[in-house]
């Protein structure tokens, strides 16, 4: 039987802890910047967790 492949666009967007929680980067951070107060750009850093439901989705595609 062949490899399973981890799904491209899955690995390039979510990454699994240790402790085997999803992390993905939270959204609206990429560009039109200017118009965004400081103080919301400062809490769309860094990474949020997955909610459990979407974190068995993205598992599967990561072959987890």
């Amino acid at each position: 039987m062949p490899k399973q492949k981890t799904h491209s666009g899955a690995k390039k967007r979510f990454r699994v802890t240790r402790n085997g929680k999803v992390m993905v980067r939270r959204k609206n951070r990429k560009h039109l910047l200017e118009k965004k107060s400081a103080s919301r750009k400062r809490r769309l850093q860094g990474e949020a967790e997955l909610a459990p439901g979407d974190a068995a989705k993205v598992k599967r595609l990561l072959n987890q």
